[in-house]
């Protein structure tokens, strides 16, 4: 029998913040009764199975009455499809609508999840040995995992309390210069990051283009959390604000529709040139490194999504009213029951303008071993932030989600959390 030893395997199997997803879920299953302030994943009640045959009857309407024959239409829904997908159209024109953001049908590509679309992106422009890519720090695993199965080097760039400062970016990208490495584009979340939950004022957005200009960076925009704003604020995107097609946008349908569907996209309106002078566009190139990850969306998936975008009007803002007012009540909730709770302790936590999650400061090690404690004796689940550093950091600290339950909930969860760390 043929064994394998662990360690030479490639490193993004051993690695324990790419392996962090993995260990979540499997704690969340070992105590399904403990209440879950680690899961960021939308609240369940929103979703209806009902919806999936009712959007893909909308999407089928939208292509008969466009003149699209019942065989062709068949054909689109079953068999092996475009690679970029078949729903740009209606995703640019969603864009439009909701972020003042106009590009074309074709800049736009279809990716199984936001997850594809940044393998995709860190894949197409980390083309050498020493192409890096800065990442906003705290960071999303998803972002770090990525890199680490690709083998694309990460260099973070610490956020501070309110926010990733251009002066800071423009720091470490020197400093990453100066050690021979080449500095290719910048990830961040803007909008009420993961894990940070920190939103950017508009004129550091309009600072962070310039420093990307001054610097020769890409920007890779992650926006899933956009919509969920405390209040009605207008919060630009980065890609609505860039004026040299600098910015290539990630997104994802998993917040504001469902995350089953595993819809995502990313818009990358970039001209591309070749020696023979031949122009395309980025995201036209892209597609070669897709056909060669998942060949093509699942064209089911993307029926129901254009689907419910018509339905929408082609707006995802106007479509999720409810779930904005949901995520609303329930920041506002665990805010103040961290308030009732912690107030005069040693405790700390920021107050986000919006999204799901809250960094709590706490006067312990707040590792895995705690955690398994924290479900096992508390019912209570959060996640470590140092599953969020690239070079190590966030060890007493840990991130707070409150989109995946109700309010009570919330109070309970906070409740139990405060025991814990009384003990």
């Amino acid at each position: 029998m043929v064994v394998l030893a662990r360690e030479a395997l490639h490193a993004s199997v051993i690695d324990p913040v790419s392996a962090s997803m993995n260990f979540l879920n499997e704690i969340a299953m070992r105590y399904p009764d403990a209440i879950s302030l680690a899961a960021g994943r939308p609240f369940e009640a929103f979703h209806s199975a009902a919806d999936i045959d009712k959007h893909i009857q909308v999407y089928l309407t939208h292509l008969r009455e466009r003149g699209v024959s019942a065989a062709v239409s068949r054909d689109l829904l079953t068999q092996y499809g475009r690679t970029n997908g078949h729903i740009g159209d209606l995703i640019a024109r969603t864009l439009d609508v909701d972020e003042n953001i106009q590009v074309p049908a074709a800049a736009v590509m279809v990716t199984t999840g936001c997850q594809e679309a940044m393998v995709i992106a860190l894949r197409g422009l980390c083309s050498g040995p020493d192409d890096v890519v800065l990442a906003a720090e705290p960071c999303y695993v998803g972002l770090t995992g990525a890199a680490r199965i690709l083998g694309v080097e990460v260099v973070g760039v610490p956020e501070s309390d309110d926010g990733l400062r251009p002066e800071t970016v423009r720091a470490v990208a020197a400093a990453t210069r100066a050690r021979g490495k080449n500095p290719k584009a910048l990830y961040l979340v803007p909008n009420f990051a993961n894990p940070s939950g920190i939103s950017l004022p508009v004129p550091v957005r309009r600072a962070l283009l310039a420093a990307a200009a001054d610097e020769d960076l890409l920007i890779l925009e992650d926006d899933p959390y956009g919509l969920f704003g405390l209040d009605d604020e207008p919060r630009p995107t980065l890609k609505s604000l860039d004026r040299d097609q600098r910015v290539i946008y990630l997104g994802s349908f998993a917040k504001s529709y469902f995350p089953g569907a595993r819809v995502g996209f990313l818009v990358a309106d970039q001209p591309v040139v070749d020696r023979a002078g031949r122009h395309t566009m980025l995201a036209e190139e892209l597609s070669t490194i897709k056909s060669m990850l998942t060949v093509n969306t699942s064209a089911l998936s993307q029926a129901v999504v254009g689907g419910m975008l018509i339905d929408a009007g082609f707006s995802l803002r106007a479509a999720n009213q409810a779930k904005i007012a949901f995520y609303r009540q329930n920041l506002r909730t665990l805010l103040a029951a961290l308030q009732r709770h912690f107030a005069g302790t040693a405790v700390r936590w920021n107050s986000p303008s919006g999204g799901f999650f809250v960094v709590c400061t706490v006067p312990v090690d707040a590792s895995e071993e705690l955690l398994e404690v924290s479900a096992q004796e508390y019912g209570v689940l959060w996640t470590p932030m140092r599953f969020f550093y690239v070079g190590g950091g966030g060890t007493h600290a840990i991130r707070l989600s409150c989109s995946a339950v109700e309010p009570p909930q919330i109070e309970d969860g906070v409740r139990r959390l405060a025991a814990l760390l009384s003990r």
